[in-house]
Formats: C-alpha cells, sequence, structure tokens
C-alpha cells in the first residue's frame, strides 16, 4: 500500500505524517498549550538546518523557545538533570523532543521530572512505581523523530542510565506518552547508511520480540507483524537510497508500529542490548541487530509454531524458525552489520555483570523462553564469538 503524502492518525496519540509537516511545528505547541518549550536535541543535530529552521519558525510564531543538546547517545541520569535546570531556569511549559532515541527519551524524561520531587529511579518500571508521580506536575511533549529506530514517540516510557549502578533503568508513567507526534520523512532524508540500518534493525527487534512475547495481545500481535513487513520490504530500500521519501516514510511507519506493539512484551534481544551498551558504550540498534540471530534461536523451542505464521506473511513459506533467521541474516549482511559482538568492541571481561544486569532487566521476564544465569551466559558469549547453533 502507497502512503499517503498526509494522514493523520489519532491511536496510541495524535500523529502528523507526512513530508513537510514540520512546518505544523508551531500549531502543535499551541495546541497543547506551550508558550515557551524547550526543544531537546543531540549535541550532532544541533547545528543542523532543521533544528535552526524549527526553532526560527516557532520563534517567528511568538512562542519563547529556546535549545538543549547536552545529551549523549545513551541517555544518562546527569544529562537529564542538566535538562531539568535548562527548563526550570527558562521557565519553559512544555518539551519539543527532536530526533532519535536519545533525544526522545532525555526530552520526555525532562518533560516528566520537571516537577517531581522524587528521585527519577524511584519511577523504574517496576509493580506500581508509576503511581507515586505527581501526575499534573508532568509537562506535555511534541516528539519529532529524525530516526526510524526506537519508535519512542510513541511510547510510555523512556531509557535512560543510573551512572550509579551502571545499568540502564526502564521509567514508565502513562503521561510520558506524547501529546503530539510530528513524523515527517524528509527530516531524515540524509541519515547516513549505517545509522539508517542501525535504527531501522532497532524497529525490527521491537516488532520480532513483541510478536514473540508470550501472552494474548492479537491486537499488538497484528501490528507488529506489519511493522515487520515494512522493513522487510523498505528497509533494504532506505539504506540504499537515503533520499526515498516512500522507503523513508514506511520505516517512520515500522518504528512507529514496533513501540506501539511492545507494549506486550520484549525479550533476551533486549535484555541483552542493555548491559552490553551501558558497559561498552554501543549503539542500541545496531547490537540489537548482532544478537538477534542468537535469540532467534535461542528461542527456537517455544516460538517455532508462531514463527510459522510469520514466515508465511513475510513471503518465506512455511520454514518457521529457519526460514525467520535466513531472512534475518540475509537481511543483515545486505544492510551491513556485524555478525558477532566481538567486532564491535564488546569483550568478555563483564560478563558477569552482563549476566546479572540482563537477567535484572524488565525485558527478561518476557522473554518466550526462561532465561537463567547458565542460558543467558551462554547466550552473550554465542554472540559474542559467533556460534550460532
Amino acid at each position: 500500500m502507497t502512503v499517503p503524502e498526509n494522514v493523520t492518525w489519532t491511536w496510541p496519540t495524535e500523529i502528523r505524517f507526512g513530508p513537510g509537516r514540520i512546518a505544523e511545528l508551531a500549531d502543535a505547541c499551541h495546541a497543547l498549550g506551550m508558550a515557551r518549550p524547550l526543544l531537546v536535541t543531540d549535541p550532532g543535530l544541533a547545528g543542523f538546518d532543521m533544528v535552526i529552521r524549527a526553532l526560527g519558525d516557532i520563534r517567528a510564531a511568538g512562542l519563547q523557545a529556546d535549545l538543549f543538546c547536552d545529551i549523549s547517545p545513551n541517555p544518562s541520569g546527569s544529562d537529564v538533570t542538566r535538562g531539568i535546570g535548562r527548563l526550570r531556569s527558562g521557565n519553559h511549559d512544555g518539551i519539543i523532543a527532536l530526533g532519535g532515541g536519545s533525544a526522545m527519551d532525555a526530552g520526555k524524561t525532562i518533560a516528566f521530572m520537571a516537577g517531581q520531587t522524587l528521585d527519577m529511579f524511584t519511577f523504574e518500571d517496576k509493580g506500581d512505581n508509576w503511581t507515586r508521580a505527581n501526575h499534573d506536575a508532568i509537562l506535555p511533549v511534541i516528539a519529532v523523530p529524525t530516526t526510524a529506530g526506537t519508535g519512542s514517540e510513541v511510547g510510555r516510557a523512556s531509557v535512560v542510565i543510573d551512572e550509579a549502578e551502571r545499568t540502564k533503568k526502564i521509567l514508565f508513567h502513562p503521561r510520558m506518552l506524547p501529546g503530539i507526534v510530528i513524523e515527517d520523512p524528509r527530516l531524515s532524508v540524509g541519515l547516513p547508511p549505517s545509522i539508517t540500518a542501525w535504527t531501522g534493525m532497532d524497529a525490527l527487534a521491537h516488532c520480532l520480540e513483541a510478536f514473540s512475547a508470550p501472552g494474548y495481545h492479537p491486537m499488538a500481535d497484528g501490528v507488529a507483524l506489519e511493522g515487520m513487513r515494512l522493513v522487510k520490504e523498505w528497509l533494504p530500500v532506505a539504506v540504499d537510497d537515503g533520499a526515498n521519501l516512500e522507503a523513508r516514510g514506511n520505516m517512520l511507519v515500522a518504528a512507529t508500529m514496533g513501540a506501539t506493539a511492545f507494549q506486550k512484551g520484549l525479550g533476551a534481544i533486549h535484555s541483552l542490548s542493555h548491559p552490553v551498551g551501558v558497559l561498552f558504550d554501543t549503539h542500541h540498534g545496531r547490537t540489537n541487530a548482532i544478537v538477534m540471530p542468537y535469540v532467534i534461536a535461542f528461542n527456537r523451542v517455544a516460538v517455532d509454531a508462531r514463527y510459522r505464521d510469520l514466515s508465511r506473511w513475510l513471503g518465506l513459506g512455511d520454514g518457521g524458525v529457519d526460514a525467520v533467521l535466513k531472512w534475518v541474516l540475509e537481511l543483515r549482511r545486505t544492510i551491513g552489520i556485524e555478525h558477532t559482538l566481538g567486532q564491535i568492541g564488546v569483550d568478555d571481561h563483564e560478563v558477569d555483570e552482563v549476566v546479572r544486569q540482563g537477567l535484572e532487566d524488565p525485558t527478561a521476564a518476557t522473554n518466550p523462553r526462561p532465561l537463567t544465569d547458565d542460558t543467558f551466559r551462554r547466550l552473550f558469549l554465542d554472540a559474542l564469538e559467533g556460534r550460532l547453533c
């Protein structure tokens, strides 16, 4: 199906999709009652024309906007604290999170923490921690993704590094969901092929793990299936031709679908990728892409029946796990993803910490095959050294 030029959805939040819709940023601010928005982006984007123009346009519309870009590729608690300081000193009343996953997670967390009195990690996604927040103090967020991967623009959570514990923590609150999302495919034109590949594989990981997670959630399953079909069709095109707006648009949709679906759950791809990202400072999507086939193979006994449906939906025949695994390996080769964690600078000197953090990660609980100390250790070492069973 061809993606329309412009369309607006209202699920799971208001999404304004189409080339050129960044021009509606000031209108979106007014719609959410923002008069003094703080635009949060990463330092690599801060000097780009898209950010400079966005700031200029909303200021021309009478909004008192400022910029905060002092964030890391894997946002930390310190990054968020600095952002809260900037927000309060400028008396800002809302956040525009513009960029990839780091800007989204940092921006959403700054908006969430702006009026809280408890420590941010009090709100880790465990039990009913979220109920301890002052709901009325959470500021509105406009999300403008420039990469097609995390789907954080439609997420009710963020991932932030707790530096004291050297671990990634998922913070959750229903009101973290941005009030308006602007998905403009033109903003991702010019993204390097490697970043397009890494973020695209992140979108695939979200869809794949949501579909694989145990439990009954047919709506999430349906969204995840279509997201994977879009990745199969359009990610190689987007990597090969970064100016193809149809490919860019379809990958934005696939990323949004992945994050919508994974409310059902994630799994060992993420519970392994999270500690590796913290301990070895690796790109999240790239790490997900590398460990993906090892996790598929590990989960074989628990997912083969479901993967027969998946392989048919993707046009891979009735091969189940074998067909899906073959496709993932071919896709990785086509778009330039490494085969092992060792190829991106990971080693085994932190293996005990990887295992500890991975088993404690909330995403481990919804892996379709139970994870133990021994199996998780073997899974990490397999991905490190390239043993694919």
